[in-house]
């Protein structure tokens, strides 16, 4: 289900503005900066993917 599908007040971009970063899940907060996902899956649910498959944002981190 796409996010535009999704009740206001659960979508990320929303909550962000309303709530701040501090309530958003890692792949909440990644599905923002993705802005779009892919055929069958939302910018959350690749989000997911994508930190399961490189191991969580942490591993970044120690990069910069």
């Amino acid at each position: 289900m796409a996010i535009s599908d999704w009740p206001e007040e659960e979508r990320p971009r929303e909550r962000l503005l309303e709530q701040g970063a501090q309530v958003l899940s890692d792949a909440e907060l990644l599905a923002i900066f993705l802005r779009t996902g892919v055929k069958g899956k939302s910018a959350v649910d690749l989000s997911r993917d994508l930190l399961n498959e490189f191991g969580g944002l942490h591993n970044y981190y120690l990069l910069i």
